[in-house]
C-alpha cells in the first residue's frame, strides 16, 4: 500500500511539472540576475548622474527585477567603455552602458582608440534631450555671446576630450564666429567644474542639465546655445546666428544631432532580439514614471525617452551627409590641442 502510495505522489508531481503552461512554470530571465550599466566616465558627471536614476527606476519595469549596478569606466572620452561594450561584454543582456552622445560621429572621422562600429551596437535609445550651452563665469565681464565675441583676450575652457561637447561646441564657435579661445582637458565634467570654481579655467561648455546647478548658484553664465533647446535655456541666443558661413552653419546643424540622442544607452552586438525587446519596454515605461520625472527634475535633468528605432535614424542621418560637409565637420570634429 505504501509503494502504491509512493508511486501515486511521483506521478502526480511528474504531471504537475510538465503539464505547467510554460509562462507560469518558466521564471523570468532577468530573476536573481545582476544587470550592469558601464558607465564611460567618473562619478558626478551627467552620464553617470543620469545612470543611476536608471539603476533605481528600470529594475521597477523588467520581469525578474534583477539588480541593477554602476560601474564607472572612465577614459579617452569614454571610447573605453564603448571599446568594451562593443568587443568584450558578453551580448546576454546583462551588460548595457552609456558614452558620450558625439561618438554618433565616429564614422565621420579617425578617431584614435575606437575599436567599434557605431550603428551595429544593439541600440536601446536615449534616456534624454540635451542641450548644449557655452557658459562662463560669473565674475567675469562677458555678459553676453557679442560681449565674449569682441574680446581679444583668449578664453581658457575646460572639457573632457576631443569628443566632448565642450570641446566641439567651442571649436566651432572659433572657426566660424571667431570665439578667441583655448582648451584645457581633464579627467571629468567634474574635475572641469572644480577648475572653474579655482579659477583656473574661464568657463565650459556642455549639456545644459549637467552646467544648470551652477548656474543656479552663480557660479557660471550661460552666453550662448546649440539649436536643440531645453526649458530654461530656449531664449539664449543661437551659435548658428553669429556667423555667416553656409558651411558652418551646416555643421553647427550636423552637430545638433547628437544633443537629439543626449544620454544614448546601448547593449553589445547580437544581444538576442527578445532580450532587446524587454529592455526596450522597460526603458519606455521608465521615461514615462511620474516619479522619475518629478525625481529627475529635483537634481536638474530632464527625463525625455528616444527608442532605439529612433536614435539609429539619427545616426544614418548623420551619416548620409553630403560629401563635402562629412570631410569638412572631420576637420573640427577631432583632438584638439
Amino acid at each position: 500500500m505504501k509503494r502504491k502510495a509512493m508511486l501515486y505522489v511521483i506521478g502526480f508531481l511528474f504531471f504537475t511539472f510538465f503539464a505547467l503552461p510554460g509562462d507560469i512554470s518558466a521564471a523570468p530571465y532577468y530573476e536573481g540576475k545582476v544587470l550592469r550599466i558601464i558607465v564611460g566616465y567618473k562619478p558626478g558627471g551627467g552620464y553617470d548622474r543620469m545612470a543611476r536614476l536608471v539603476a533605481k527606476y528600470l529594475p521597477r519595469y523588467i520581469p525578474g527585477k534583477p539588480t541593477v549596478i554602476i560601474e564607472n569606466m572612465e577614459g579617452a572620452d569614454s571610447i573605453i567603455a564603448a571599446n568594451y561594450l562593443y568587443n568584450i561584454a558578453k551580448p546576454d543582456g546583462l551588460t548595457i552602458g552609456t558614452f558620450n552622445r558625439t561618438l554618433l560621429f565616429a564614422p565621420m572621422m579617425t578617431l584614435e582608440g575606437s575599436k567599434f562600429d557605431i550603428a551595429k551596437y544593439r541600440w536601446i535609445g536615449s534616456t534624454a534631450v540635451e542641450g548644449t550651452v557655452l557658459t562662463v563665469r560669473q565674475d567675469l565681464p562677458y555678459r553676453t555671446i557679442t560681449d565674449l565675441l569682441k574680446t581679444k583676450t583668449p578664453l581658457v575652457l575646460g572639457s573632457t576630450g576631443p569628443m566632448d561637447p565642450g570641446s566641439q561646441f567651442p571649436n566651432l564657435l572659433k572657426e566660424f564666429a571667431g570665439l578667441n579661445a583655448t582648451l584645457i582637458t581633464y579627467p571629468s565634467s567634474a574635475d572641469v567644474m572644480l577648475a572653474v570654481e579655482r579659477r583656473e579655467v574661464d568657463g565650459r561648455a556642455g549639456a545644459y542639465s549637467s552646467l544648470k546647478p551652477f548656474i543656479d548658484r552663480g557660479l557660471v553664465r550661460p552666453l550662448v546655445r546649440g539649436q536643440v533647446a531645453e526649458k530654461g535655456m530656449e531664449n539664449l541666443p543661437v551659435n548658428t546666428d553669429f556667423t555667416t558661413d553656409k558651411k558652418g552653419k551646416a555643421i553647427m546643424g550636423v552637430f545638433s544631432i547628437a544633443d537629439l540622442i543626449g544620454r544614448p544607452y546601448v547593449a553589445p552586438p547580437k544581444t538576442p532580439v527578445e532580450i532587446m525587446n524587454i529592455l526596450m519596454k522597460a526603458f519606455t515605461a521608465m521615461g514615462d514614471s511620474p516619479e522619475l520625472q518629478a525625481e529627475a527634475e529635483k537634481v536638474g535633468m530632464g527625463i525625455k525617452y528616444t527608442s532605439g528605432k529612433e536614435v539609429l535614424k539619427a545616426i544614418t542621418s548623420t551619416l548620409n551627409q553630403p560629401p563635402e560637409i562629412i570631410s569638412e565637420f572631420s576637420k573640427y570634429m577631432k583632438y584638439q590641442k
